[in-house]
């Protein structure tokens, strides 16, 4: 019986994590908004830290607990996810156009934070122990490069730069219910990501799967759905530019903001075997970028998506097989 309820909660936490990104990127949006926050500004911020919020919770409970294996594990994952599985859905669904920006700044700025991260793990700067782990210090180095990140986005909102991204009309909700979105949308991600971590350690030990392979199967894909709902309806609704920007944004955002918290909170140790699913990661955001560059229309196309897709399926047969 207590397993039924632990199963219950895990499945019931997913549905609070993506209602209550859902309520907070609604009521922060509305909020900023009418204290004359610019869209760009809001849609490279707000909603990519929105969609990230389930991601940033579950790592945080999952730092706080000791389990590594599930932070890291998710966060690779999740950004796995959202290029091969979420992109591939999207072009699909239509033709996904990139701008020019985004194929200048975007892009390379997501390989540069997966290239970051592989090397500040690999490399151990000032750790008294000789197992590889992300550190307090590494921890401040994502965090620096995320505040670049934020300057970029401020700096080309100033310039006039924003083609990339933007946000739905929340004009019509008052400052009071905003507020009430925002807060409701913190309660159901903390109790949603507490249950989620809970219930991936219970499916870990029960079925005698590691951790590691819980955080970059499940738990990633669950903490994905947010962006999957966003890109998806935003590609059906011939919205491309918040579809890839969104999965853009979110990339950046979980490499360089929630893996820098988690790691400030407590000392991240990294399994060498997922250097392999950080090159398949960078290795993704290479292809987009080529599918992009070498294309007749600057798109992502069906055929890309298709591959992309299929791509994403081998993973996921390459991660079970690996165990």
């Amino acid at each position: 019986m207590d397993n039924i309820i632990v199963y219950g909660l895990f499945v019931i936490g997913f549905v609070l994590l993506i209602k209550g990104a859902d309520w907070l990127v609604t009521g922060s949006s509305s909020i900023a908004k009418k204290a004359n926050i610019s869209d760009f500004v809001v849609g490279l911020t707000i909603v990519s830290m929105g969609t990230s919020m389930p991601e940033l919770i579950v790592n945080i409970i999952a730092s706080l607990n000791g389990n590594a294996d599930i932070a890291l594990g998710n966060i690779i994952g999740s950004n796995i996810s959202n290029i091969y599985l979420i992109l591939g859905v999207s072009a699909i669904i239509y033709p996904l156009t990139i701008h020019r920006n985004v194929v200048k700044m975007e892009i390379p700025y997501s390989i540069l934070g997966a290239i970051l991260l592989g090397f500040l793990a690999n490399a151990s700067f000032f750790s008294s122990t000789t197992q590889h782990q992300i550190t307090r210090f590494d921890a401040f180095m994502l965090l620096v490069f995320f505040a670049m990140f934020l300057i970029y986005v401020i700096r080309s909102s100033k310039e006039g730069n924003n083609d990339l991204l933007e946000t739905p009309d929340t004009s019509g909700i008052q400052i009071p219910k905003a507020i009430t979105l925002v807060i409701l949308g913190c309660v159901a991600l903390f109790l949603g990501g507490k249950w989620v971590v809970e219930g991936a350690e219970n499916i870990a030990l029960q079925m005698g799967m590691s951790q590691t392979l819980v955080g970059l199967t499940v738990v990633a894909i669950g903490t994905s759905l947010p962006e999957l709902v966003t890109s998806a309806v935003a590609a059906y609704k011939k919205n491309t530019d918040i579809a890839v920007a969104n999965v853009l944004g979110s990339n950046i955002f979980n490499l360089l903001w929630v893996l820098g918290i988690s790691a400030a909170i407590r000392p991240l140790p990294f399994d060498e075997i997922l250097n392999t699913d950080l090159l398949i990661l960078v290795l993704g955001s290479i292809l987009l970028m080529l599918s992009v560059v070498t294309g007749k229309k600057s798109a992502m196309g069906k055929k890309e998506g298709i591959v992309f897709l299929f791509g994403y399926i081998a993973y996921l047969a390459y991660l079970i097989n690996r165990g």
